[in-house]
């Protein structure tokens, strides 16, 4: 599992705040190494150092991580250098243009047949204040919306907070059961979008807090309206010694809990003849299972772990308890249709 290098495509309109998403990531970073990726050709700004806007341009920015910028067509040959283990890189973080057609990136990455690259999610920030307007003339940004695995609602502190609520509930309707995240200067914690290096492992409904995390705060800590304005997220932690009903677990991942964004674990399921350990990868409505081996002295346990945004844990919890098989006989081979769906051939 931590072979595999995610691929985050974070995508939105012009001004909306994507370079400022990254900058932070970059900044807010503690250990994990970022391939960034610009699809751009100007000179693009990364935390105060300019960028190189030729093609292929590869830099390095000093904490561990690479910044490059590319044309779409170059990216396959890109996250293949990016994914060489001499390369080091945890995470590959992509900064659409603007203007980019989201649908093509997506394809790019899940196509791509580097074993070491895997899909990520598509992040798509929008601009509070300006997105009524700019998706009344641009209808298709809508449509890039609903390809989202995670929206990001961003500068939230410009508008008043009844039209902050009406524009995430607008947004929702559009998306479903997709996160939908307020925030603000881009701020995110890492831990929502992928793996941290130096992470310790969750605990059960662990709550996260941006304000923890940032060195650099530009608001009055006494502002307690300013300070709830950012979204938490929770880590949900479920162990089970009993194997796992795999149709229970597929419905369970085919109809998430409201605010699932990733989810991550290994798990073992109670099917005849089925003694192998199955990695399995969400993230938004991607589900990837992966057939391995239990390593010698390796108990036979099932573990998953929920993120996600607005997460009710308890509730999360006892649906992923009643994914516990509780027969006397284990399944057939045929429970296992759903997994096969998702596992790559």
């Amino acid at each position: 599992m931590d072979t595999v290098i995610p691929v985050v495509i974070v995508a939105g309109f012009l001004g909306s705040g994507k370079t400022t998403l990254l900058n932070s990531l970059l900044r807010n970073n503690r250990g994990t190494r970022i391939g960034v990726v610009v699809n751009d050709f100007g000179a693009v700004n990364i935390d105060a150092m300019l960028v190189a806007g030729q093609v292929d341009a590869m830099v390095s920015l000093g904490n561990g991580c690479v910044c490059c910028a590319v044309d779409v067509s170059e990216l396959d040959d890109l996250f293949a250098t990016l994914a060489q283990p001499r390369s080091a890189v945890d995470v590959i973080v992509v900064e659409a243009s603007g203007l980019a057609e989201p649908r093509n990136l997506i394809r790019m990455v899940v196509a791509n047949p580097n074993p070491r690259i895997g899909y990520g999610g598509l992040v798509e920030v929008v601009d509070a204040e300006l997105f009524g307007a700019t998706s009344a003339q641009h209808p298709e940004l809508v449509t890039h919306l609903r390809l989202a695995d995670l929206v990001l609602v961003n500068k939230a502190d410009r508008v008043a907070p009844e039209a902050l609520a009406a524009l995430r509930a607008q947004v929702s309707d559009w998306v479903g059961q997709v996160p939908v995240y307020a925030t603000t200067h881009g701020r995110v914690d890492p831990g929502l979008l992928f793996d941290e290096r130096v992470l310790a492992e969750p605990k059960v409904a662990q709550q996260l807090s941006f304000d923890s995390l940032l060195d650099e705060h530009d608001h009055d800590h006494d502002d307690a309206a300013h300070r709830h304005l950012h979204d938490e997220y929770a880590s949900v932690s479920f162990t089970s010694k009993r194997d796992l009903d795999p149709r229970a677990l597929i419905a369970f991942l085919e109809d998430p809990p409201p605010g699932l964004f990733r989810a991550k674990g290994c798990v073992a399921f109670a099917v005849a003849g089925e003694r192998r350990k199955f990695e399995m990868h969400l993230v938004g409505r991607h589900v990837v299972f992966t057939p391995g081996s239990w390593g010698r002295g390796e108990e036979r346990v099932s573990n998953l772990v929920l993120i996600g945004t607005g997460l009710d844990a308890a509730a999360a919890l006892e649906r992923l308890r009643g994914t516990v098989f509780e027969g006397e006989e284990l399944m057939d081979e045929q429970a296992m249709l759903g997994v096969w769906r998702y596992t790559p051939r």
